[in-house]
């Protein structure tokens, strides 16, 4: 089978890249488009894909720009798609949607969004999408009657057990001692279209931060935005395949970004997330983590004290990084081998659908 896989986020390669691995040493030929987005070619480079980026520079800061650069990569989706004679086109996007309905070949659109809180988006793949896959805990709105949930996060495609173990030569070959406790705060760029109005960490409160959290152990910064100079000395500077690497040994993760503090919480790492889509936006995946499993904190920007509070609490708790590694088994007992699942969904569909629509169960057998 030809296969269309389309990533449009750092992310996106994550979520694929064990299941594209899988699919091309089953024989299937899978074709990779991507746009430019933060560290995404970076990443394709460094796994040795071939790739195809249909969107090189973006145009989001012209008049109709959004609009251009959409209608753009739907052309060269459907180009591509006719080019390798694709039979399936999955991904994230719209114009994966759009350009299967089109062409009449079947599309598989993956996330965890809820309709909520990316309602434009919804809108724009509900008329074409043949499935949306997410997990139980998503609500897709007006899509639901095109939807299979499964029981398990999307980040669990690249952080399951089954596909993923912490390395600490990793972790160590950048001069991080895993035998003391370290942190790991992470500044998002909070400029998707969905992060509009949303306040994270300022500088103020990561000065508090840091001063809170030195005597304990060293703290390290990851940031998709400009840093202040005077945070410059506790940047991260990775190969970016390593993050969860690091991530892994993290004593607790505090930052503004969702889906760093998701990752966080499905590694058994502390995870606080602070930032305004807590109280105004409810988002499922991380309700589930929080009131479910214990694994992360949400905390909204106007209450740093709740913040500072909560890391006090957690800095005194007795075998920190065994309770909350306890909290991950349970949360890992509960849920599927996310990457078995999406291979399978992939290469037995359309039948695999309706397997899933007639006894949802099945999904239990990829463990």
């Amino acid at each position: 089978m030809n296969i269309l896989v389309q990533l449009v986020h750092p992310a996106h390669f994550h979520y694929y890249k064990f299941v594209v691995d899988r699919l091309r040493k089953d024989g299937h030929n899978v074709f990779v488009a991507i746009t430019t987005k933060d560290i995404l070619e970076e990443l394709v480079k460094r796994a040795g894909w071939k790739y195809e980026n249909i969107m090189p520079i973006s145009h989001k800061g012209m008049k109709f720009g959004y609009l251009y650069d959409m209608l753009t990569r739907d052309w060269r989706i459907l180009r591509m798609s006719k080019k390798n004679k694709i039979d399936l086109l999955t991904g994230s996007s719209v114009e994966i949607s759009q350009i299967g309905w089109l062409l009449r070949k079947p599309s598989i659109n993956i996330g965890e969004d809820d309709a909520n809180i990316v309602p434009k988006y919804t809108n724009a793949i509900a008329p074409f999408v043949d499935v949306r896959v997410t997990p139980n805990s998503c609500n897709n709105g007006k899509i639901e009657n095109k939807s299979i949930h499964y029981s398990g996060f999307l980040k669990l495609a690249y952080l399951h057990p089954n596909v993923f173990t912490p390395s600490e030569s990793v972790v160590m070959s950048y001069g991080i001692d895993i035998s003391k406790p370290y942190f790991l705060l992470r500044f998002s760029a909070l400029k998707a279209h969905h992060d509009s109005g949303i306040k994270g960490l300022d500088d103020n409160i990561t000065s508090k931060l840091i001063d809170m959290l030195n005597p304990y152990g060293r703290v390290y910064i990851t940031s998709e935005r400009k840093l202040n100079s005077k945070f410059e000395q506790y940047r991260l500077n990775i190969n970016p395949l390593d993050i969860h690497h690091i991530l892994s040994f993290a004593t607790i993760y505090i930052g503004d970004s969702q889906s760093m503090a998701n990752e966080a919480a499905m590694l058994g790492v502390p995870s606080l997330r602070f930032n305004d889509f807590v109280g105004n936006k409810k988002i499922g995946v991380m309700e589930e983590m929080e009131h479910v499993y214990g694994l992360t904190f949400g905390i909204p920007s106007s209450q740093p004290q709740k913040l500072y509070d909560k890391i006090d609490e957690l800095l005194s708790m007795p075998n920190l990084r065994e309770e909350f590694q306890s909290r991950r088994q349970r949360m890992l007992a509960d849920k599927i081998d996310v990457t078995a699942f999406f291979t399978w969904f992939i290469e037995n569909y359309p039948e695999s659908k309706f397997i899933m629509k007639e006894n949802p169960d099945y999904q239990y057998r990829f463990k």
